[in-house]
């Protein structure tokens, strides 16, 4: 692919030239300085992959992807930015923005989001009938199998083991499997097998504690990192 990199720092425009040149997956690379610079050469050149900065000298990165799209709707748009504001995020994920990386830049995260983009691209030009295989795909980065790598065991989702994990931080009292299934919307088995292999990696442990007609149950609590 031939891919434009829209940045007005000189020395982090070249170290991301000399890096993506690297890619098997890159033809050509270019880079220019402005919004107004960006803009012609998506006409004159049609890169297939822009790396924006978000603040351009004559234009904000958010912006000017509005009239990148109106001027090629295939065109991808990898957003860069040192910015820390909400607001900046929420507009790339709005715009559709195939990937979004903080500064400064980890160069292997930058192939990370260029192979993304290549692999988008053999979907997008198949000519075979779509199946559910090419739209996970398509709308999903990768299956993510680690976490501090070791591989998850079976049953055990990365993206539910995100989102238990961010339920039992908010529980300063602590929560029951029950408990934590209703806010998870998820069975209390499940909710328990997150729990449990929480406490089985040591970031979250578990007191019996007895309910209301006497039967003892367990109550989870995050383990403080302090």
């Amino acid at each position: 692919m031939n891919v434009l990199i829209a940045e007005d720092d000189y020395r982090v425009a070249d170290i991301h030239c000399q890096y993506v040149k690297s890619l098997k997956q890159v033809n050509e690379v270019k880079t220019v300085a402005t919004a107004k610079e960006t803009l012609l050469e998506l006409k004159n050149w049609q890169p297939d992959l822009i790396l924006l900065d978000v603040y351009l000298p004559d234009q904000t990165g958010i912006d000017l992807i509005h009239q990148l799209k109106e001027e090629c709707l295939t065109v991808q748009v990898i957003l860069i930015t040192a910015a820390t504001d909400i607001s900046i995020l929420k507009g790339a994920y709005n715009l559709g923005v195939i990937d979004y990386l903080v500064k400064p830049i980890e160069l292997q995260r930058l192939s990370d989001a260029i192979e993304k983009v290549s692999r988008n691209n053999l979907v997008l030009n198949s000519q075979q009938k779509i199946t559910q295989t090419m739209a996970d795909q398509l709308f999903q980065f990768k299956n993510i199998k680690k976490i501090d790598g070791n591989h998850l065991p079976k049953g055990i989702d990365q993206l539910t083991l995100e989102k238990v994990r961010e339920l039992l931080q908010q529980q300063k009292k602590g929560i029951t499997a029950e408990e934590l299934g209703k806010l998870l919307g998820a069975s209390r088995t499940t909710s328990r097998r997150y729990l449990e292999y929480l406490i089985s990696i040591r970031e979250a442990k578990a007191e019996l504690v007895y309910g209301i007609v006497g039967r003892p149950e367990r109550k989870y609590y995050v383990v403080s990192s302090e």
